[in-house]
């Protein structure tokens, strides 16, 4: 592909260009892949190293309770990687009568943490360093401190309330620290050093397990010895879409980056508009409209879904589907899946033509607000993603995976990697990678570019939001076809992309100006 390097937007950053590329939304992250590459690994090394950083110097997005997935480009073929916890056994029908929706914070919002999985899993098959050596800067930092940024430091003030009533996070957590401020963690550097001798099995069948079990049954919760002992991750085959050319790769369900290849299958029927003009982002609304729907009426775990992904993207249900799209904007009832807006996405390619794309997530914020005592290890609330209505396949069962937000995305072209990208933020996700689809593969803009554009946003009652810096011709547009349009302020709301795009010579990579993040290479 022949990018076109001109950097149009006001908030751009430079694009990126080496052999070996690490992206990810904070630098401190990003170094430690980039050390996991010149000591002799490759892109998963540099990913998992990345990763479990990560979970030290950005808290309020991800931890050792969070959960993965990921997407490998091995040099030949891709492999998905699915590390979403199911639910504890004891999560009956029965547990949560008399509620309205699940649970938000507490226990009964913790699914079994699948991203300690993932690490083991993809260092199993395809790492080149020791499990032990991906450690090495994120227990640095835990015990000796790091420097708080500052996008980290205003997301973790807003803890503050949100966890009031939760002593172990405080003990952990508060009071927020400023931004610059150091930080240490050396409960957490004692669970990561346990994780890095043991290959994660400490996590699982030993030690920090047992001291998980035991704050669940002090505090009333389902979780057991057994949920945690019996989770595994999954290798999936990635669902591939055509469009325009090229294939775009996503996790099947219960992921939600099916509704990003439904809306481009809808997009691929209509005649490409003009870039940044009203009609390309009105058509891009419809479409995106359409799969929202979807993913709101079929997504789940896969064993219980009635409509199968294969049926979703049937073609001529997608080309009658862009033909409805008319000049007008479209009626459609609310979604009811729950959302969530923080993540942490990577994105790591090396020498070799290895490239991986990965996300992990405590879903909102910290999570649950459930931390283990002595441990560091702050768990996930990804259970609130279930549905409490009987009779749509999310509804909450035991041993079953929630509906989730985060994807990993993946761009092939004629059987070759093009791409590794990702755009976190809960709603945005399916919502950012249409649009990076579009602007690179469409309009060969690059990934910085691409990046640092201005996005829209349908919000879950389908309303429209506007990013500063998006044309008010384009807002007034929208307005007249029958859109209900506002500029959207918070800029959480339009996610962070972290994209690598492979050329003939290298790659590119772009790294969004909404996060903290870095792009670097040699």
């Amino acid at each position: 592909m022949r990018l076109n390097f001109a950097q149009p937007y006001a908030a751009s950053r430079s694009p990126v260009g080496a052999s070996n590329l690490v992206a990810s939304s904070q630098p401190l992250a990003v170094q430690s892949g980039i050390n996991a590459l010149r000591q002799g690994g490759n892109a998963v090394d540099a990913a998992l190293a990345t990763a479990i950083t990560l979970t030290v110097v950005e808290p309020n997005n991800n931890g050792l309770g969070s959960d993965a997935f990921a997407i490998v480009w091995d040099g030949k073929q891709l492999q998905g990687l699915n590390a979403s916890g199911r639910s504890p056994q004891g999560w009956t029908a029965k547990r949560f009568a008399g509620l309205t929706k699940m649970p938000l914070l507490g226990w009964d919002a913790v699914t079994v943490p699948g991203a300690v999985s993932a690490w083991t899993t993809l260092s199993e098959r395809y790492g080149k360093l020791p499990f032990a050596a991906l450690f090495t800067d994120a227990i640095h930092y835990a015990r000796d401190g790091f420097l708080v940024g500052p996008k980290t430091a205003f997301y973790w003030r807003l803890a503050q309330r949100t966890f009031a009533d939760y002593p172990d996070f405080a003990e952990h957590f508060l009071p927020a620290p400023k931004a610059g401020e150091l930080f240490k963690r050396p409960d957490l550097a004692d669970s990561l050093e346990k994780i890095a001798s043991s290959q994660g099995r400490v996590f699982y069948t030993g030690e920090l397990a047992e001291k998980m079990v035991a704050c669940a049954q002090q505090a009333g919760g389902a979780l057991s010895a057994e949920d945690l002992a019996n989770h595994q991750a999954d290798w999936v085959t990635p669902i591939a879409q055509p469009y325009r050319g090229i294939e775009l790769h996503e996790i099947p369900p219960n992921g939600q980056g099916l509704a990003a290849q439904i809306a481009l299958g809808i997009l691929q029927h209509r005649k490409l508009a003009p870039l940044d003009s009203p009609d390309a982002v009105h058509e891009q609304i419809e479409a995106m409209k359409i799969a929202i729907g979807a993913a709101a009426q079929h997504f789940a775990d896969p064993q219980a879904m009635r409509v199968t992904p294969e049926a979703l993207l049937e073609p001529n249900m997608l080309q009658r589907a862009a033909q409805g799209i008319g000049g007008k904007a479209a009626p459609l009832p609310p979604m009811q899946l729950p959302i969530s807006h923080d993540t942490v996405y990577l994105t790591t390619a090396d020498a070799s033509g290895m490239m991986v794309s990965f996300i992990q997530s405590n879903y909102l914020g910290f999570g649950s607000g459930v931390v283990i005592p002595g441990t560091g290890i702050s768990m996930q609330n990804r259970g609130h993603g279930f549905s409490l209505d009987p009779t749509h396949p999310n509804c909450v069962a035991p041993g079953k995976r929630p509906f989730h937000t985060i994807i990993p995305g993946f761009v092939t072209a004629q059987g070759k990697p093009l791409m590794s990208f990702g755009v976190m933020g809960g709603h945005m996700q399916h919502q950012g990678h249409v649009q990076m689809v579009n602007r690179i593969v469409d309009h060969q803009q690059n990934p910085q570019a691409a990046s640092d554009a201005p996005r829209w946003h349908v919000y879950p009652d389908f309303s429209v939001g506007l990013e500063t810096g998006m044309p008010e011709s384009i807002a007034r547009s929208l307005a007249d076809r029958g859109h209900q349009v506002r500029y959207e302020p918070l800029e959480h709301v339009f996610g962070g992309a972290q994209l690598i795009v492979k050329t003939e010579q290298g790659y590119i990579g772009g790294s969004d100006h909404r996060k903290e993040g870095l792009v670097a290479g040699y």
